[in-house]
């Protein structure tokens, strides 16, 4: 691939977040002056799709920038087209869900973009200080999101929540830099890559130590077992729309980190951590799992889902290969469609003060809306890993990179796990069908823009599953090898 070493500022390589930090102040100032709110979101939406068509426009040469502290290359442009859809699909179903619980404030939409344009500075980091400043701004914003729903004790917790175990975490974070760079005098992470392999270190023992710390830091963000315990709380408590916003958006963001600062910064030493990210993987796929099958709230069962998609990502991390690096590029971006379009039917079937998010409440549903009840299977289908959904290749893609790269026990665990999780995915699908309701169903009132919300999310699901090849050559085009 091309590489083009550009000037120290360049702001065309971060075009993109530019065009979401300026509609952000935009949009509070705008609140100021305009009477119709509802202009907000769509001023919202539109600055996401401006960064997204900037995204697009960076596939290309790689552009090193800021003193090498921004790169920005296929991979990030990639990663940053999903933050777009997940932005944008999380958009199109909150302007209808904030005003149903009254919490349709200029600021919520103002804090999404901010959130966004820190999961991209994350994807371009080149530099773990530039991976830091994009996950703080990043957390902030969702620390306020999750907590957002001040009339509701549970959304105030799950934020007080977030915000100390976030801080937790971020200090072990602080704290692996710091002696990465005590190791190695730098904190670029080519320059570490560089350092390593010419030998030059001033201490091996404490590289070690702080790509301990920084796997504890980043298992936190990505919520991999045992950082995973903030997760079921957090995301059970906190508005919907903002939960389906989270499982996608900032956990992708924590794996375009983390494949950077270990595959390109710590690849050196890949025979010292690989075995730990096995570990957690394999963890982080049964306890998910196992966990989300004894669950009756469909928001707890699928947070305990996320942490095991954490896990499944994680196994591409320890094939550490081309494939590898191509194939979570191909699962977040399936992922980010199937996982907003569940909790979209979530906030479809519910109304302020009556949630609905006991799993018993979903059955019978194909009786009364039957088009709903399809499209949620659809969902639970490529969740579950059945062919020919987007799922089902996203998981085919990470075990075929990890039985390529030799790790044919994890893959089996992946695929034991995957087995596992149908169970629980098609229990949604059988009590929607297969049993009589437990409740009375009201009319759906269902916005236009949700609609699209929806239509878009079982597109994409079934599109990526039926046509994978022209994405999958894109990921691979994309991949850090």
């Amino acid at each position: 691939m091309e590489m083009i070493q550009a000037p120290e500022i360049n702001l065309a390589a971060i075009c993109h977040i530019l065009t979401l930090c300026a509609t952000g102040m935009a949009i509070l100032v705008l609140d100021l002056f305009i009477k119709n709110k509802k202009l907000l979101p769509l001023v919202a939406l539109g600055g996401v799709v401006l960064a997204g068509i900037s995204s697009i426009n960076d596939f290309g040469p790689v552009v090193h920038a800021f003193n090498n502290t921004i790169v920005s290359d296929n991979f990030a442009a990639f990663f940053n087209v999903i933050f777009c859809i997940g932005t944008a699909l999380t958009i199109l179903i909150s302007i209808s869900y904030v005003e149903q619980e009254e919490i349709n404030h200029s600021e919520y939409y103002a804090l999404l973009l901010f959130a966004t344009a820190g999961m991209m500075l994350m994807a371009l980091a080149a530099d773990l200080i530039t991976v830091f400043l994009g996950l703080e701004l990043m957390s902030i914003s969702l620390y306020i999101l999750a907590g957002f729903n001040r009339a509701k004790i549970e959304s105030t917790e799950s934020s007080l929540k977030y915000f100390l175990l976030g801080a937790f975490a971020t200090g072990f974070l602080l704290y692996g830099m710091a002696l990465i760079y005590g190791a190695t005098g730098t904190t670029n992470l080519n320059e570490i890559a560089a350092a390593i392999k010419e030998g030059s270190l001033n201490s091996t023992t404490l590289l070690y130590m702080g790509t301990g710390l920084m796997v504890i830091g980043l298992g936190f963000k990505t919520a991999s077992v045992p950082f995973h315990m903030w997760t079921p709380d957090v995301y059970e408590g906190a508005p919907t729309a903002i939960t389906a916003f989270m499982s996608v958006g900032p956990k992708a963001a924590g794996f375009a980190a983390f494949f950077r600062v270990f595959l390109i910064g710590l690849y050196g030493i890949t025979d010292h951590w690989i075995t730990l990210i096995w570990v957690i993987a394999a963890l982080t796929m049964t306890v998910g799992n196992l966990t989300a099958v004894v669950q009756t709230n469909i928001k707890r069962m699928l947070a305990y889902s996320s942490i095991a998609h954490a896990g499944y990502v994680l196994v591409a991390l320890v094939a550490a290969n081309e494939l590898g690096s191509a194939s979570v590029l191909y699962y977040m971006l399936g992922y980010a469609f199937m996982n907003i379009g569940a909790f979209t039917v979530v906030i479809v079937l519910g109304r302020k003060g009556e949630e609905n998010l006991n799993l018993e409440d979903y059955a019978g549903l194909a009786t009364r809306h039957p088009l709903l009840a399809v499209t949620m299977s659809v969902f639970m289908f490529s969740l579950a890993g059945i062919p020919p959904l987007a799922g089902f290749f996203g998981k085919f893609y990470v075990f075929s990179a990890a039985i390529n790269a030799g790790y044919v026990g994890l893959a089996i665990i992946g695929v034991i796990n995957s087995v596992i999780s149908v169970y629980y995915y098609l229990r949604v699908t059988v009590l929607m069908y297969m049993k009589e309701p437990s409740r009375e169903f009201k009319p759906l009132s269902i916005s236009s823009l949700t609609l699209a919300a929806l239509i878009i999310a079982v597109f994409g699901t079934i599109q990526l599953g039926l046509f994978p090849s022209r994405i999958l050559e894109l990921a691979q085009n994309s991949s850090l090898f």
